[in-house]
């Protein structure tokens, strides 16, 4: 067999073989799964921040990070996320959400600041007295740990931690949020 049919049948081996380690990888990074059932109404009001994956649009938050969702007339929501900086002036973005999919669940919700930009906002875990909620999004790129309350009992935040590591994330980039007081 010739020289450069050996490298061109090697390369092809080659090929496929990272092709099968391709497709392994992302078969074990199946889809995030949320929750069953989501009531909108029970989810609204204030949540408190526990915990984040660090992002660039929260890089000023300090502390006392809050996210506030108000049911709309028209089935949107009002989302008002609001933090103290390293000065402690207060910051707040007002935006919108929506359910991802009309005939999806209420989980998958995609949530705008700057419109005509979305961001996606599943909720992947969920306390059954809506205590806290674990948010994220399916590239498991952003996650939040939410409860009602501005401290979260160990237990429950071993359990949000738990669910987001069922569901592939990497929990062990999540950063601690500063409740000092409520904005």
């Amino acid at each position: 067999m010739k020289t450069w049919i050996r490298i061109t049948l090697a390369a092809a081996g080659a090929g496929a073989v990272a092709g099968i380690a391709v497709a392994a990888a992302s078969a074990s990074r199946s889809t995030v799964r949320t929750v069953p059932q989501l009531d909108l109404r029970r989810y609204t009001g204030r949540w408190y921040e526990i915990a984040r994956f660090p992002n660039r649009f929260q890089r000023a938050c300090e502390s006392d990070v809050t996210a506030t969702y108000t049911l709309r007339s028209d089935g949107r929501i009002t989302v008002v996320n609001e933090c103290r900086t390293g000065e402690g002036k207060t910051k707040k973005a007002t935006g919108s959400a929506r359910l991802a999919d009309d005939r999806g669940p209420a989980s998958e919700l995609r949530v705008t600041f700057f419109w005509p930009f979305f961001g996606d906002y599943w909720v992947i875990g969920l306390d059954p007295e809506y205590r806290w909620a674990v948010v994220g999004a399916p590239d498991r790129d952003y996650l939040w740990i939410l409860s009602r309350e501005p401290r979260m009992a160990d237990h429950d935040y071993r359990t949000a931690v738990q669910q987001a590591d069922a569901e592939g994330f990497d929990t062990g980039k999540l950063v601690l949020t500063r409740q000092n007081a409520a904005i």
